[in-house]
């Protein structure tokens, strides 16, 4: 933060993204479950001292997902230069810097270089720059020593030109007094009428004042603006996630195919079998074993528990220590007790489950009655046979044991044993009769 004139940062954010073919906002689009206006966001939160974004009219969800941050409209689609002059309000007298709410994974420190090269007090203007694999059409920058001469359209420039890999990026910071007056010169006289940001660059050189680019990894400046990019900026922050975890010191056998959120959080000693994916508000605690093809979501594991394979974690879920969730087992606002297993084939939704309770193969929790959800109490060391139905509200009390195949409607009391089944008969003779009528001899 600045501890002279407060920093503002100003997101444009008007874009329509009509390539991407979609009725959401382009800035709407998650990457690693997170909408990319929040990644850049939680980026200058932690650098500026106050945030503007400009959205277009009609664009309500982009409003409400800007909040507490202050919003202003763009009525008319004018250009970015015209855009940023919506925020003039804002501006304040510290340095001002200009973004795109499609360049989502800029990181706080690139930002806090873009401030400190502005500070330096030899450049009256600051701007990112990258140096792609591929430059393709972006604009070139011109540099001359250690200053930027001029940014130059792909279209305009010259053969020599395009072979400059320096690239602009488009985010630009100046002094609030010097981006105003700039902004306010720009011309629309280009083929398509509108007001660009870039040409502050060409204002300042006009005026005698330097501009200098920060660089800083193209995978970071990326833009965002077809679902192919939005895949590779994907790709990108998965990447950065799963050395993260690794760096914190998990162990993801396939890490290729383990997709992280934003907001995974993964102790030590951790172990991630292959296609896993934690969507968001996940905590794992240590010494915790996910087995393959796992899907956990808002949900916490405790140290020492075994998850899968293929089991699905839902919101609302927490599994104790040391306790066992098997394959084809689904948990949605169920806290399993530390030392409890629930190992097959079985859904726990809306349930307490007490320590050390073995949940048998196949048993279900009726939590819905078609109008509201009830829940389900098991007690401390209970053994829930096979197949069983437990028809919530019902509660199991300690060392209660249900038999096989029990439909459970009432509640059990601690240390009893309860059957809910009709009691079995037996019809000598009948299998026999019942092939003959069939003209199916046995065997």
């Amino acid at each position: 933060m600045s501890e002279t004139a407060p920093t503002t940062a100003i997101i444009l954010a008007a874009g329509l993204g009509t390539r991407m073919k979609s009725a959401l906002p382009k800035t709407l689009h998650q990457i690693a479950g997170r909408p990319m206006l929040h990644h850049l966001l939680d980026s200058c939160a932690q650098v500026f001292d106050r945030i503007v974004v400009v959205i277009g009219p009609g664009m309500e969800q982009v409003a409400k997902a800007c909040a507490p941050h202050a919003v202003v409209i763009q009525q008319d689609r004018l250009g970015t230069a015209h855009a940023a002059l919506q925020a003039e309000a804002h501006f304040g007298k510290g340095d001002v810097a200009v973004l795109y709410a499609d360049n989502p994974l800029i990181t706080p420190d690139t930002l806090r270089r873009l401030l400190a090269r502005r500070s330096q007090g030899d450049a009256a203007l600051t701007l990112l720059a990258m140096r792609p694999t591929d430059p393709a059409k972006y604009g070139r920058v011109i540099t001359e020593g250690q200053y930027v001469t001029a940014i130059v359209e792909w279209a305009d420039a010259t053969p020599a030109q395009r072979e400059i890999g320096l690239c602009n990026a488009g985010v630009l910071c100046a002094d609030a007094t010097a981006m105003r007056a700039w902004l306010q010169r720009v011309r629309n006289d280009n083929s398509k009428g509108e007001y660009y940001l870039t040409d502050l660059v060409a204002l300042a050189r006009q005026d005698g004042l330097n501009v200098a680019a920060v660089e800083a990894p193209a995978d970071e400046l990326r833009g965002v603006n077809s679902r192919a990019e939005l895949a590779e900026a994907e790709h990108v922050v998965q990447q950065a996630l799963r050395r993260r975890a690794m760096d914190n010191g998990a162990t993801l056998i396939g890490p290729e195919t383990v997709f992280l959120s934003w907001d995974t959080q993964i102790g030590q000693d951790v172990t991630i079998g292959p296609s896993v994916v934690f969507a968001p508000g996940v905590i794992i605690g240590n010494n915790v074993e996910i087995r393959p093809f796992c899907h956990l979501e808002s949900c916490q594991v405790e140290d020492g528990a075994i998850i899968g394979p293929y089991a699905r974690l839902r919101p609302g879920t927490r599994v104790g220590q040391g306790a066992h969730v098997g394959n084809f087992v689904e948990l949605k606002a169920t806290h399993l007790g530390a030392g409890a297993k629930a190992n097959h084939l079985t859904y726990l939704g809306d349930a307490e489950i007490g320590p050390r309770s073995n949940i048998g193969a196949g048993t279900i929790t009726c939590n819905y009655d078609g109008f509201a959800k009830h829940r389900t109490s098991v007690g401390a060391d209970v053994f829930v046979g096979t197949n069983s139905v437990l028809v919530a509200p019902v509660t199991l009390g300690d060392g209660a044991f249900t038999a096989a195949g029990s439909v459970i409607t009432q509640n059990v009391s601690p240390d009893a044993m309860a059957f809910g089944r009709a009691p079995q008969t037996e019809k000598p003779g009948r299998a026999a009769q019942f092939r003959a009528a069939r003209g199916k001899p046995k065997g």
